[in-house]
C-alpha cells in the first residue's frame, strides 16, 4: 500500500467515527435560499387585542406544532381562564374554541405539553377585587389539542400540597412538580405522576444531594436528561445560582463554576418572575424582578462551556421593556415573550419574537486542550524547577502567547542551529515518533503550577480543584498564588487577572494569613494588600489573631497585621495598591493565535511545514492542523510530506488562495467571517478535512443565504460551476438575469470562460417564464464567529421560487 492511500485510508476512517454522531456533523445540509431573520434580534409582534384576549401577567405559554397558546393569569382586576392562541406563520391571534369544563381561573398556574395535549396544575384562584374565595388549587387538567377539549384528571392516593408559582417539566411520559407556595410557606418538595396509562396516582419524589433552598416564582428549563432551576423567591436564601436535577438519580447538585479560572461573564443578578427557556446547548433567561429593578438584557447559559455570557440584540432590534411574571416559549429556532408586568404595574399584552442562535460550537479551544493531554507533534521540551522535570509542548502554541516564552524558543532556536553548524549536535529528520530536540528551561517555576498555566495557553481555563474539591483550602490558594507568580513571569496578564480574581473571590478565615505569607515572599503586592484589608476588617480581625495560625505568623507580618489595624492606610494609597490585578486584561486564545498569524506575528519563523495551493505557499505548523483537522493528523502520522510540503485542495477542487486563506483563519482561531464567495469553496471543507463539527460548514452554508448580490454574483457562478453546485450555480443565474443591467457592467464579465456566457444567454432567454422576483439585491452581513443562529422566515423578503419547467 502507497503512502498515500494509506493516508486516505486512515483519513476516511477518521471521518467515519466522526460521522457516527450526526449531532455533532451533519453533511445534509443543503442551499434552501430564503427570507432569513437576523440572529439575535428582537422583533415586536402583532399585540393581543382585548377583543381576542385581555393584557395579563401571571399565565402560562406553550408552543404546540406552529403556535403558542396562552392560558389564564390575571388582568390587574380579575382572574383569567381564557385560552388563546398565537399562529406563528400567519402571525395572528386568535380566541380558541374549547369543550369541556375548563380550569377555574387562575395565576401562577402551572403549563406544559405532552405529546399532543397541554397539562395546567395548580395555581392561585378566586375573586381578586372581592377577596372571596382565594385559595391554591392540586387539581391536573387535560386540554387536547386535535379535540379542543378540556379534561380534569381524578387521582387515587397521596396528593401534592395545593400550591402556586411552582415548577412543572415533563420527562419520561411524567409531570413532575416542584416547590412553590402553599399560602403559608415556600416549598421544595417534588411530585410526579405519570401522564400515559389508565392508573392516575401522584407519587412523592425523594430528592438526594443539594437540593434548592424553599422557593416560588421561579423558571424551570429541561435539558439534557436534566432540569435546572434558576433564582427566584427564597426569602433570605435568595441566590443567583443555578441548580440541575437528574431526572434518572433523583439528584440535585449546584452548577459551580467559580472556581474555573476564565473570562466567563457573571451568573445574572438574583431575581424572580422571570423567563428560562431551554434551546439547543443554552439556557436563556429574561426578565424578572431584580432587587427592585426590571432589567431587559438577556442571558444565556451555555451547556457544554458551563458559562454565562449576555446577548447582546442586534443593531436593530426592538427590543422589550423589562417585565416579571411574563411567559416564554420556544418555537422553531425563535423565543416568544408574551404580556407579564411592566413598569407602574401595568399588564401588557405584547408579544415579542427573538432569533435565537444555534450554530455548532467552536471547537478550538478543545481541539487544541486534546493535542496537549496527547502530547502528539510536541516539537520542544520544557525544563521545569529545579529538578529539570520534562514538560513536552508545542512551539507554535508556546509562542503565539506567551512572549516571554517566544524569546526562550528563539534563543534556544538560534543557540540549537549553532550547535548543528559546528557538528555538535547532529540535525535528527522530524517523524512522528521523534523526540523534541529543541528544548528551554524554566527553573524558576514549579511542575505543578507550570502545568496548569501550559493547559490556560492551550485551553483559555484551568480548574485549580482537580485534586482538591475546595476551592478555599490552604493548598489550592498557594497553588492559585504560584500560577499568578509564573504569569506575570510569562507575561501573560489575563491569566494575572483570573488568578487575583480567583484569590479575592476565595479568600477566608482559615486560608488568609497563608496567603498573606505567600504573597509577601512572592511580591505579589495586590493580593498581599488585599489579604491585610481581610485581616483587619472588624468581624474578622479577633478571630485570626486569637487562632494559632497568627501564633506562628513571621514576627514581620504580625508586626505589619498590627500596626494596619492600629493606622489603616489613606483609601487612595490601598486602591492603588488594589488596582494592579483588579481588571482582566490581555488577550484570549483567539486574539493571540489571530496575531501569531498575522504579518511579523512569529508564525513564519516557527512554522516546520508548508501548505501550498496551487504555486502560493502558505507556512503552517503541524501541531495546530493537526489538532483541528483530522486530515492533517493522519498526514503527519502516516509520514512526513516531501520537502514539508503539502498540496491543498477540498475534494477534487483546488480552491482560491483568498478561500485557502479563509480556511487557515478558522484553523488556527475559529474566525468565520469571509466574503460570501469563499464560503463555497469551503462548504465542503469540514467532511474533507474532518473537522470536530459542522460549524464552518454552515457560517458558509448561512452566508451563501444571506449574501449572494449583483456585486459578487459573478464569483459565485464561476466557483459554482468549479465546485459543481448546482443549485447554487442556477441561483446565481436567476440572480444575474434579474439583475442583468447590474452585472453586465462589471468587468468581471468580460473575463467569464465561454460556457458560462453561454449558461447566461441561455438563462436571459428563458427569463420570460420567471414567475416571482427574487430577494432585494441588498447583501446582508454575516454575523461574527461569536453568534450562533438558524435563520427563518421574516415577511419583509420575498421568497425565491424555481423556474416554471
Amino acid at each position: 500500500m502507497t503512502r498515500k492511500s494509506a493516508l486516505m485510508q486512515n483519513r476516511e476512517m477518521l471521518i467515519n467515527d466522526q460521522l457516527r454522531n450526526p449531532n455533532e456533523l451533519d453533511i445534509s445540509l443543503r442551499m434552501e435560499f430564503g427570507p432569513f431573520e437576523t440572529v439575535h434580534k428582537w422583533k415586536r409582534m402583532s399585540e393581543c387585542y382585548e377583543f381576542v384576549g385581555a393584557r395579563r401577567s401571571k399565565h402560562t405559554a406553550v408552543a404546540y406544532k406552529d403556535a403558542i397558546y396562552v392560558f389564564g393569569g390575571d388582568n390587574g382586576k380579575s382572574m383569567l381562564n381564557d385560552l388563546i392562541r398565537f399562529d406563528i406563520r400567519e402571525k395572528s391571534w386568535t380566541k380558541t374554541g374549547c369543550m369541556g369544563t375548563p380550569p377555574a381561573p387562575r395565576y401562577h398556574h402551572s403549563a406544559v405539553v405532552h405529546r399532543s395535549s397541554m397539562f395546567v396544575f395548580g395555581g392561585y384562584t378566586g375573586d381578586i377585587l372581592a377577596n372571596s374565595n382565594l385559595t391554591n388549587k392540586n387539581d391536573l387538567f387535560e386540554y387536547k389539542f386535535q379535540s379542543a377539549q378540556w379534561v380534569q384528571w381524578r387521582f387515587t392516593g397521596q396528593e401534592p400540597v395545593p400550591r402556586s408559582a411552582h415548577g412543572a417539566a415533563v420527562y419520561d411520559d411524567k409531570l413532575w412538580i416542584f416547590a412553590g407556595y402553599d399560602g403559608n410557606a415556600r416549598l421544595n418538595d417534588m411530585w410526579t405522576i405519570n401522564l400515559v396509562g389508565e392508573e392516575h396516582q401522584w407519587e412523592c419524589v425523594a430528592q438526594k444531594g443539594q437540593c434548592p433552598p424553599t422557593c416560588c416564582n421561579f423558571p424551570v428549563a429541561v435539558a439534557r436528561g436534566k432540569m435546572y432551576v434558576f433564582s427566584g423567591q427564597s426569602g433570605a436564601k435568595i441566590t443567583n445560582a443555578l441548580f440541575q436535577f437528574d431526572f434518572e438519580t433523583h439528584t440535585w447538585s449546584r452548577v459551580c463554576t467559580e472556581h474555573l479560572l476564565r473570562s466567563a461573564g457573571p451568573a445574572p443578578a438574583r431575581r424572580y418572575g422571570h423567563v428560562m427557556v431551554p434551546h439547543g446547548r443554552h439556557l436563556y433567561v429574561f426578565g424578572g424582578a431584580a432587587d427592585n429593578t426590571l432589567p431587559s438584557d438577556l442571558h444565556c447559559f451555555d451547556l457544554d462551556t458551563q458559562m454565562w455570557s449576555v446577548i447582546l440584540p442586534a443593531a436593530d432590534s426592538q427590543i422589550p421593556l423589562g417585565r416579571l411574571f411574563h411567559a416564554g416559549a420556544v418555537v422553531g429556532d425563535a423565543m416568544y415573550i408574551f404580556g407579564g408586568t411592566v413598569d407602574n404595574n401595568v399588564r401588557s399584552g405584547d408579544l415579542y419574537r427573538f432569533q435565537l442562535s444555534n450554530y455548532p460550537r467552536c471547537t478550538l479551544h478543545d481541539d487544541f486542550g486534546r493535542i496537549l493531554k496527547s502530547q502528539q507533534f510536541c516539537d520542544v521540551t520544557i525544563l521545569v524547577g529545579p529538578e529539570k522535570t520534562t514538560v513536552l509542548a508545542h512551539q507554535a502554541m508556546l509562542a503565539a502567547r506567551s512572549q516571554y516564552l517566544r524569546l526562550k524558543i528563539n534563543k534556544a532556536r538560534v543557540d540549537l542551529a549553532a550547535q548543528i553548524a559546528e557538528g555538535e549536535v547532529e540535525l535528527v529528520p522530524w517523524s512522528y515518533k521523534s523526540k523534541p530536540q529543541l528544548t528551554i528551561t524554566l527553573p524558576e517555576a514549579t511542575p505543578e503550577a507550570f502545568n496548569m498555566v501550559l493547559n490556560y495557553i492551550y485551553t483559555d481555563r484551568i480548574d485549580p480543584t482537580e485534586k482538591d474539591d475546595d476551592p478555599g483550602s490552604p493548598a489550592t490558594i498557594l497553588l492559585v498564588m504560584e500560577v499568578l507568580r509564573l504569569a506575570l513571569t510569562l507575561k501573560v496578564p489575563r491569566l494575572r487577572g483570573l488568578c487575583a480574581r480567583y484569590l479575592r473571590a476565595n479568600l477566608c478565615l482559615s486560608n488568609v494569613l497563608q496567603a498573606l505569607h505567600a504573597a509577601h515572599y512572592a511580591g505579589l503586592q495586590c493580593i498581599k494588600e488585599y489579604c491585610l484589608r481581610f485581616v483587619v476588617k472588624d468581624y474578622n480581625f479577633t478571630q485570626i489573631v486569637m487562632s494559632k495560625e497568627f501564633e506562628v505568623l513571621e514576627q514581620k507580618l504580625m508586626v505589619e497585621v498590627i500596626r494596619r489595624n492600629q493606622v489603616p492606610p489613606q483609601k487612595a494609597s490601598t486602591q492603588n495598591n488594589m488596582d494592579c490585578d483588579d481588571e482582566i486584561i490581555g488577550t484570549t486564545l483567539e486574539q493571540d493565535m489571530c496575531v501569531f498569524m498575522s504579518a511579523g506575528g512569529g508564525a513564519a519563523e516557527l512554522a516546520d511545514v508548508q501548505l501550498r495551493v496551487g504555486s502560493a505557499p502558505r507556512p503552517a505548523h503541524r501541531s495546530v492542523l493537526a489538532a483541528r483537522a483530522s486530515y492533517f493528523e493522519a498526514m503527519f502520522r502516516s509520514f512526513s510530506p516531501q520537502d514539508n510540503i503539502v498540496n491543498i485542495q477540498i475534494c477534487d477542487t483546488v480552491p482560491s488562495e483568498e478561500a485557502f486563506d479563509s480556511l487557515l483563519r478558522y484553523i488556527y482561531y475559529g474566525d468565520t467571517n469571509m466574503p460570501t464567495e469563499d464560503s463555497l469553496y469551503l462548504f465542503q471543507a469540514p467532511i474533507y478535512y474532518g473537522f470536530t463539527n459542522n460549524r464552518l460548514q454552515v457560517f458558509c452554508k448561512h452566508n451563501l443565504q444571506s449574501n449572494v448580490s449583483p456585486d459578487n454574483v459573478l464569483a459565485i457562478l464561476q466557483a459554482a460551476d468549479r465546485m459543481r453546485t448546482a443549485d447554487i450555480k442556477e441561483y446565481a443565474l436567476k440572480m444575474i438575469v434579474h439583475h442583468f443591467s447590474l452585472v453586465a457592467r462589471q468587468d468581471a464579465i468580460k473575463n467569464l470562460a465561454q460556457p458560462l456566457l453561454v449558461d447566461i444567454v441561455t438563462a436571459l432567454a428563458e427569463e420570460a417564464q420567471c414567475d416571482t422576483p427574487l430577494p432585494p439585491s441588498q447583501p446582508r452581513s454575516l454575523p461574527s464567529s461569536s453568534s450562533a443562529d438558524t435563520l427563518s422566515d421574516d415577511p419583509e423578503y420575498l421568497r425565491h421560487k424555481s423556474f416554471k419547467s
